[in-house]
């Protein structure tokens, strides 16, 4: 009944209808905890007998449970909602009484208890029943719908019966009431009570007179005692004077209802505390004969506060029943679909890769992938965390020896076969393959956040230097295609191939250009850089609007110059970005992109700029060879 979950707190509402039970634990606890697990299958049959409106059944089903186990909290609930829904509120409520009490803890429980008080017609009980149940789950949602549907008709009265009303309200209070002393919250409270109940029985008009004289005087006398009178108890003492011409008997419970603000206080919250001072204590309201049952229970004298704790029998504790289905290892951050299939977390991640639904069951994962929260399964971490430490941090081990290989940035790099990439330069990337969402899924676990990215070769497979590609963002699409956001960094040369899980892999060098000393030859290289800068200027001022438009909306505008030449080891950042933006073959490009010379670097890019200088529409044309 929770709408949110307590560990994570995400809506489970959404998903209620959708999740299965977990198969792992549900086999896990037949084969520890048989007699607990057929219990749960009597009230799980209870509740399919309620839901289907065959409550004489479902009471006689319920009455059986609690015969052999008078303790059982969930046994009796169910009991109660079939009683209610043979109309029998009284009995249910005598089961709900000393589950509240008992069960402080337990909101479902005031929940239901608020439903059966309204059916009986009691309605200021149950708000303050439904009011403590949101105070201990403030997101049990159904709770909230009832209390606001409750609320609404009683503070929803109409706007020309106010001065009326106020007017009526006046003139019933009698002058003597206004000095009459400030009596004990406990004791107006019985006497409430006590005026209600002979109301119900005897269905006289009297008792709404003095309740509501008695309401009156206590307002008065918290202000004339130095009570606290702060917006909240102002605006309750404003909203009795604002009740709508109402009978006698209507006005009276209307003033009790309005009044309670300021007349009890906390005390009107359903507590243990209250309880005690009501019922002579919790012991002896809980060792009352229960109405429902043979005579021989009672309604609570054996049930706990909480439910017991129980140990997993250790000769049925077996390492086997805790295997992944697909690595056929240790679970490691079990992860429970919606189907109830428990996997690892990588596993199942792998599998969803190529298609969205349950390697076992094969239902469909859709809404599931396109959630990407898979929360660990705690309660199964848990138990391999407590009852099987070693084999655990084995597998931890295994699994951080295999992230530490994989952050490794000189060996066994991960590399993306697609496009010429260039440092500092922005390359978007939209990864659909299976193999590649694997690949950029573990360099982001890793924490590396880098990858290589290098041309195909028809002979090698990839080109022998490529640069290193640096993840900015990546955004997941519903069905687990991914736009990745990556901008060039260093540049490398393939030392030894290889192949891991699909996509290659490469050792790699990585490539620094070699630094000028000579000042006559750095002055040289300064002057070649500026006569290069100022030609690319002006090619891509007299370039046509869409094509410049299009260069800016991909690849940014141009750099500017540098004051130091040779401050990063890839050289000025406007050479990559030219060597991008021009239309040249890639093998052209590459060749580029491996020297080390600054200087030989500028001259192939002057050259290039010398071809496509005179054609402004150049870039729409075949490629410059």
């Amino acid at each position: 009944m929770f709408s949110k979950c307590k560990l994570c707190a995400e809506d489970v509402m959404h998903f209620s209808a959708e999740l299965r039970p977990n198969v792992v634990l549900c086999s896990l606890l037949e084969k520890w905890f048989p007699d607990e697990m057929k219990r749960f299958k009597e009230i799980a049959e209870i509740e399919d007998l309620s839901r289907r409106k065959q409550f004489e059944e479902a009471v006689t089903l319920a009455n059986n449970v609690v015969k052999s186990d008078p303790g059982d909290v969930l046994a009796r609930a169910c009991r109660a909602e079939a009683l209610a829904g043979l109309g029998q509120y009284r009995r249910a409520l005598s089961d709900l009484e000393p589950l509240c009490v008992c069960s402080a803890n337990w909101p479902e429980g005031y929940f239901r208890k608020g439903l059966i008080l309204q059916e009986m017609g009691q309605v200021e009980e149950s708000l303050h029943v439904l009011v403590h149940c949101l105070s201990l789950d403030q997101h049990f949602t159904l709770a909230k719908t009832e209390l606001q549907k409750r609320l609404h008709q009683l503070l929803s009265p109409a706007v020309e019966n106010v001065k009326v009303g106020l007017r009526e309200t006046v003139q019933s209070a009698s002058p003597h009431l206004w000095s009459k002393e400030l009596a004990g919250p406990a004791q107006e409270d019985v006497q409430d009570a006590t005026a209600l109940k002979d109301a119900e029985e005897n269905g006289g008009a009297s008792w709404s007179e003095s309740l509501e004289k008695r309401s009156l005087s206590r307002a008065h006398s918290l202000r004339t005692h130095g009570c606290p009178v702060g917006p909240e108890a102002e605006e309750g003492l404003k909203r009795v004077c604002s009740a709508p011409q109402l009978g006698d008997q209507e006005k009276g419970a209307l003033l009790k209802r309005k009044l309670t603000m300021c007349e009890a206080g906390p005390s009107l919250v359903y507590s243990v505390g209250n309880k005690q001072k009501k019922q002579g204590g919790v012991l002896q309201s809980c060792a009352d004969p229960d109405p429902v049952c043979s005579g021989t229970e009672t309604a609570g004298a054996a049930i706990s506060t909480s439910m017991p704790c129980r140990a997993i029998p250790l000769e049925l504790l077996q390492a086997s029943d805790f295997e992944c289905s697909l690595c056929m290892r240790l679970f490691y951050e079990p992860v429970t679909p919606p189907c109830g299939h428990t996997f690892c977390k990588s596993c199942l991640e792998r599998c969803l890769d190529h298609t969205p639904h349950c390697p076992l069951c094969k239902e469909s994962l859709r809404e599931y992938l396109a959630s990407r929260k898979y929360n660990v399964t705690t309660v199964l971490e848990e138990v391999i965390k407590q009852y099987l430490g070693e084999e655990h941090f084995e597998r931890k081990k295994s699994q951080m020896e295999e992230n530490k290989e994989l952050s490794d940035l000189t060996k066994n790099v991960p590399i993306f076969v697609c496009t010429m990439a260039y440092p500092t330069v922005p390359c978007p990337l939209h990864v659909f393959e299976p193999r590649y969402r694997l690949m950029i899924r573990r360099c982001m676990e890793t924490g590396t956040k880098q990858f290589g990215m290098c041309i195909h070769d028809p002979r090698k497979g990839f080109a022998d230097c490529g640069c290193m590609l640096l993840i900015r963002s990546v955004h997941f699409l519903p069905d687990g295609r991914s736009v990745v956001d990556t901008v060039g960094g260093k540049r490398f040369r393939v030392l030894q191939r290889g192949m891991k899980d699909g996509y290659c892999i490469a050792n790699i060098q990585y490539l620094e250009d070699v630094r000028v000393s000579d000042a006559e030859e750095l002055s040289e290289l300064q002057e070649l850089h500026d006569q290069v800068y100022e030609q690319a200027r002006a090619w891509f001022r007299n370039l046509k609007n869409r094509f410049r438009g299009q260069i800016l909306q991909h690849f940014g505008p141009m750099p500017e110059k540098e004051a130091d030449i040779q401050a990063t080891p890839n050289g000025p950042a406007c050479c990559w970005w030219l060597l991008a933006v021009l239309p040249v073959d890639p093998r052209y490009q590459l060749s580029v992109l491996s020297t080390m010379s600054l200087r030989e670097r500028l001259v192939k890019i002057r050259h290039i700029l010398a071809i496509c200088g005179p054609s402004p529409t150049c870039s729409s044309s075949q490629p410059c060879s």
